[in-house]
């Protein structure tokens, strides 16, 4: 991640939370749990803070709630991104308020892994 020179110093978990998160693919998700688990550290809640916090220059949408449903009052903007990339969703219910979508967690959810070429 490049800052400029003038920009206060992120602490280490920071760093390797954006680090995580820059990695995840365009069209894939990870969970805040899953964010945690991978870099065998920390926990859902202060994956969530390190977002709130610094995940401004990073593809945030791609952490994301193990429910798949989208953050209240980013939601808009995330769904943008999420269209954009082909993240897979499903459609809501008439009934949802809003009617926003959801991530479909079993098609968008990354392991961490690469992809593999077979």
């Amino acid at each position: 991640m490049c800052r400029m020179s003038d920009e206060p110093e992120l602490p280490e978990y920071a760093e390797r939370v954006l680090a995580l998160t820059e990695n995840i693919p365009p069209g894939r998700v990870m969970t805040y749990g899953d964010v945690a688990e991978w870099l065998g550290d920390g926990g859902p809640r202060q994956v969530g803070r390190v977002m709130a916090l610094y995940g401004a220059p990073v593809p945030w949408w791609r952490v994301v709630r193990s429910d798949g449903v989208l953050l209240p009052g980013g939601e808009l903007r995330a769904l943008g991104h999420y269209r954009e990339e082909g993240t897979p969703l499903r459609e809501a219910a008439r009934a949802a308020a809003g009617h926003v979508p959801r991530l479909d967690m079993k098609r968008a959810r990354w392991d961490g892994l690469p992809a593999s070429d077979g």
